[in-house]
């Protein structure tokens, strides 16, 4: 029996790599732009991998203010909540109710789009993989908003750290627009930072290329 690895960025990038969670090559985004690195966090798919990704969250919700309820959107945030729950226990003590929406309501049993913790009232901490351009976030704002729930704050595995539609970053725009703080596990900086020290320098230089044009 294994034991989790303490979370770190270097310990989390090495990971996604190791898993093709992580690539470093030419990838057409979504936006159009032509990004030097691709994060797929739906391929830490395995106990190792999902633990890490959970210690880390755990980690950083411990330093976090007003942590009733953890809340994961479906479907990718459904995993990663209920594993941060389970981190939160074993690793530091602290019992955190956890839930999740489904996609369409349900007309039939408990009904509603919400399952798992009651969330009218409380704290809520959304736990996601990344925020590309806030809409799926701010979405889920809107359903937990009309549940009764006061958003704490947001928490994603990665900060691209790149200009949304305007000057700021998508991040930037959901801290601003509803006034939350939006923390990440990783950055585009770690990323770079890990690549200078393993001089994989051709890498770097495009991540530099494309920071100089899109970062934020």
């Amino acid at each position: 029996m294994s034991s989790v690895q303490p979370f770190s960025p270097q310990a989390l990038i090495e990971l996604a790599l190791k898993r093709g969670v992580l690539k470093f090559g030419e990838f057409t985004l979504k936006s159009g732009r032509i990004s030097p690195y691709f994060f797929n966090a739906g391929l830490l798919n395995d106990g190792e991998a999902l633990s890490l990704l959970a210690s880390g969250y755990a980690d950083k919700l411990m330093n976090c203010e007003g942590v009733s309820v953890i809340f994961g959107p479906a479907y990718k945030g459904i995993p990663f909540v209920a594993a941060t729950a389970s981190a939160l226990w074993q690793q530091h003590g602290v019992n955190v109710p956890w839930g999740f929406n489904r996609k369409e309501a349900k007309d039939h049993g408990e009904g509603g789009m919400l399952v798992g913790a009651d969330v009218k009232g409380q704290r809520v901490w959304i736990i996601d993989d990344v925020i590309t351009a806030g809409t799926a976030i701010r979405e889920v704002v809107d359903i937990l908003q009309a549940a009764g729930a006061t958003i704490a704050g947001v928490l994603v595995a990665l900060d691209r750290q790149e200009k949304g539609q305007g000057e700021l970053s998508a991040i930037q725009e959901v801290e601003k627009q509803l006034n939350i703080p939006v923390h990440a596990l990783i950055t585009m900086q770690d990323l770079m930072d890990y690549l200078k020290k393993n001089n994989r320098s051709d890498d770097l230089a495009k991540m530099q290329d494309y920071r100089e044009k899109y970062g934020v």
